[in-house]
């Protein structure tokens, strides 16, 4: 029989190991979504109205309402904003260093957004102004930032996506010639394997 302390300590061990995997898992989904809502505000922001000037003509023509747009006032400020996007996106693909100099752009491109919603907030713009989608349009690129320095600092350590199988692969590729003398592995002990590499361990350490 088993001894009950060996066993619970077992899994207790498993339980610490398995939380550093399940944090980085964590700050990866927080980083990917402060990039993809942040980029996505600010693109939707960038479409609205911000400003409507009308011009008054001559009796009996009525007056003319010129409505401007973010993205009007601002033409780089929506292509700021779908690069951000795409960016998002391209964390989950991307790993190491190629992956912290994503967020270092990122970050670099929520700035920018930002300070375009900035303009718009204090800018002398002609007739009725709207302030509100400037306002979305600076939170939008606050949050794409926020992604972009989680990235840059904390990318490095994240799970790539196919991570989890490429993993085996590898490590069957880099197995020594003399661990084949025990044979294949049953049903049982490749599930355990996965279940290990699920929670962060190494089912070969040991």
């Amino acid at each position: 029989m088993s001894d009950p302390t060996t066993a619970a300590a077992t899994d207790r061990g498993a339980v610490e190991a398995g939380a550093p995997a399940a944090r980085r898992r964590r700050e990866l989904t927080y980083a990917v979504l402060f990039c993809l809502v942040g980029a996505g505000l600010a693109l939707w922001a960038s479409t609205r109205t911000w400003s409507v000037e009308l011009t008054v003509r001559p009796a009996p023509l009525p007056p003319v309402h010129d409505a401007r747009t973010g993205a009007g006032l601002l033409p780089w400020l929506p292509a700021l904003a779908v690069v951000g996007l795409a960016g998002g996106g391209a964390v989950l693909a991307t790993r190491a260093a190629v992956r912290r100099l994503l967020g270092a752009l990122l970050l670099a491109l929520g700035v920018a957004v930002a300070a375009g919603g900035g303009y718009g907030l204090v800018a002398a713009l002609d007739g009725e102004v709207n302030r509100q989608w400037p306002a979305l349009c600076l939170v939008g690129g606050v949050l794409a930032a926020l992604g972009g320095v989680l990235t840059a600092l904390r990318g490095a350590d994240w799970p790539a996506m196919g991570a989890r199988y490429e993993r085996p692969a590898r490590r069957v590729a880099d197995a020594a010639p003399g661990d084949a003398a025990a044979g294949p592995m049953t049903g049982q002990q490749t599930t355990e394997a996965w279940n290990a590499l699920d929670r962060g361990e190494d089912p070969t350490a040991g």
